[in-house]
Order: C-alpha cells, then sequence, then structure tokens
C-alpha cells in the first residue's frame, strides 16, 4: 500500500470533521511506527517498519488506524490532544474505529488466525477471568452473610473485615455487590468489579450487556461517560459531564463522607462515655 491508498482506507472506515494528510516518511525507526502531528493534522508513517506481504501490510494499516483515531481525538478537542495521548477516550475512539473497519472488511485482526492462540485464548476466559469472576462473586455471598451475623451480634463489619478477615473494605463491598447484582463471571473479576461501582441498574445493565457483545472496557466507560451505551461511536466528541450528575455525584460523596463521620462521631461519643 502506498500512503494514499491507506488514506482511502481511511476515509472508507469514517470521514473526519476536519482534512488530514498520510505521510510515508521513507524511514525505519526503532521507538514507533507512527506519530500524529496535531498542529499540521499529519499522520505519519515509518513506512520502512513494515515488512512486504500480508503481515507488514496489517500491521501498517493497524498503525495507520491507531494514528487516525489521534487524529479523530484532537477534532474533538478543538485540535488539540491531551496530555495523555492514550488515555481511556482514545482507546475507545480506536477501538470503535477497528471495529468499524473490520465490520466494512478494510482491516482484519489476526487474532483468529493462529490455532494455538485461539486455544489459549478460550483456555485464560474459562479457567482464569471466569473461575476467577465466579470465585469473587461467591466470596460476596459469604461476605454478605458475614456481614448480617455481625448485625445480628451487634458488631461492626468494618472491623471484622479489618481485623478479622484483614481484607481491604473497598474489596469486599465490590465482591458484595457482584453477589447482589448478580454479575455475569464470565465476564471476569475486573469487569465485574467495574460494573458494581454502577449505581442505576439500567446503565449497569446497558454496560455489562456490551462487555458481553464484545465491546472493549474503554469503549463501555466513554460510551457510558457520554450517557449512550448504543454508541458503535467513539467517534463522538467526548461529553462534557453534565452539570446534574456532576452535582449527583459530588451528593453521594458528601453523604458517604456525613455517614462515616457520623459514626465516627458516635464511637468517641461511646468512649467518652466509658471514660
Amino acid at each position: 500500500m502506498n500512503q494514499d491508498q491507506v488514506k482511502k482506507a481511511l476515509l472508507a472506515i469514517e470521514e473526519p470533521p476536519l482534512e488530514f494528510s498520510v505521510v510515508f516518511t521513507g524511514k525505519k525507526s526503532g521507538k514507533v511506527n507512527g506519530l500524529y502531528k496535531p498542529d499540521t493534522r499529519e499522520i505519519l508513517l515509518h513506512n520502512r517498519n513494515f515488512s512486504s506481504g500480508p503481515e507488514g501490510e496489517g500491521l501498517l494499516l493497524y498503525t495507520a488506524i491507531h494514528e487516525y483515531a489521534h487524529h479523530f481525538h484532537s477534532c474533538a478537542r478543538g485540535g488539540n490532544l491531551p496530555a495523555r495521548a492514550h488515555g481511556s477516550e482514545f482507546w475507545a475512539i480506536l477501538h470503535g474505529l477497528l471495529e468499524k473497519a473490520e465490520a466494512k472488511k478494510i482491516y482484519r485482526s489476526a487474532f483468529e488466525d493462529s490455532p494455538e492462540l485461539v486455544k489459549l485464548t478460550g483456555l485464560i476466559r474459562k479457567k482464569y477471568l471466569e473461575e476467577n469472576g465466579s470465585l469473587v462473586k461467591e466470596l460476596g455471598k459469604y461476605l454478605l452473610k458475614a456481614s448480617e451475623l455481625c448485625d445480628q451480634m451487634g458488631s461492626r463489619f468494618e472491623d471484622y473485615l479489618d481485623r478479622v478477615l484483614r481484607m481491604p473494605k473497598v474489596a469486599a463491598h465490590a465482591a458484595i455487590k457482584m453477589y447482589q447484582y448478580d454479575l455475569n463471571p464470565s465476564l471476569g473479576a475486573d469487569n465485574m468489579r467495574y460494573l458494581a461501582g454502577i449505581r442505576g441498574a439500567e446503565e449497569r445493565g446497558g454496560a455489562e450487556k456490551a462487555l458481553l457483545e464484545g465491546k472493549s472496557p474503554d469503549s463501555v466507560r466513554a460510551a457510558l461517560r457520554g450517557g449512550d451505551l448504543s454508541l458503535p461511536s467513539a467517534f463522538a466528541p467526548p461529553a462534557e459531564e453534565e452539570p446534574r450528575r456532576r452535582l449527583e455525584k459530588e451528593k453521594r460523596r458528601l453523604e458517604k463522607t456525613i455517614h462515616t463521620l457520623s459514626k465516627r462521631l458516635e464511637e468517641v461519643e461511646e468512649e467518652l462515655d466509658r471514660l
């Protein structure tokens, strides 16, 4: 592929809001395969890094799509890139572009080409991600039972976690929510932990469904922030957080702080009464 063919392929995936150019540098780089210059809107590809043949062409196109994602990200931010160029917003945009490219048969992922890798993927998903998710969810079931027993005894569950189980409270409460929300263990413990932190049942269900359908975690987070889980788009500009949502989040944080301080005040008053 030459640089004109690469640009044609990128435009066929999705047309951006602003014009851009693709430049083959004619160089070989030991650091990067390509880069994006937001000031000139240039995608620079070190074409001597890529071998001839299908594998090299596939890597060349992937690199071009990667840099194209930076272009979309820059367009969404008024022509500038954030200080952290490879944050979750970027990965959501890239994954959205790759999905479109694959659907249009412009780009083909090589992950299914190796029978050995396919077999290993199945092993990792089933034996480690799903089993780990199941274990953490089951842990949540028994932690909830322990919490109920502590309440019956008039003891603090948090103290039990700290001094008996020596378990971080955040991890314990996340496991309990995984059980209470009946999250799908096949997603793995990390994705389940993320879902457990989503308060709204509708949003949580939409996010779980998107993950089960194969959306990447970054894409789901970006769509959830934008309020639309149907977004294939990671091409939309990242939405600013709505004032109401921001205030509601702050309200929940304040309520949690007040609750924690109130509990501590009760404990201090009880200790003073005993002195």
